[in-house]
């Protein structure tokens, strides 16, 4: 997908913000069965056709407003992800001004997931 200029400075101004991970990080995590908060920012049509094991689903559009009743603690381990790496960047960088102090981006995201191989659900 060929994203839009002025989105990617946006993006690359939060990446500048933010920490950041890869999905074979993510996998040994999960795989660890570490405790951490795994969320999956993109649209309803794209949770609905996949997601990680794990994850529950915030949609980018609403996860300021819901957040604090999600995960309440500010201090909680989350990790979001989206397609990419960009929204879930985006995210990651507005939690952060909300106060939430452990949260990482998965970079490569769900694209990144599927193409390593990695295990899948889906309803």
């Amino acid at each position: 997908m060929k994203h839009a200029p002025e989105f990617l400075r946006l993006v690359d101004d939060a990446k500048g913000r933010i920490r950041q991970t890869g999905v074979q990080e993510i996998k040994k995590r999960l795989d660890a069965r570490e405790t951490f908060t795994l969320i999956d920012v993109r649209e309803d049509n794209e949770w609905a056709k996949g997601r990680l094991p794990t994850a529950i689903h915030i949609g980018r559009g609403v996860i300021e407003r819901d957040i604090e009743n999600a995960v309440p603690e500010k201090a909680t381990n989350i990790v979001l992800y989206c397609g990419g790496g960009f929204r879930s960047a985006l995210a990651a960088d507005n939690l952060q001004k909300m106060g939430y102090t452990n949260v990482v981006s998965m970079d490569g995201g769900w694209r990144g997931w599927t193409e390593a191989g990695f295990p899948t659900v889906e309803d």
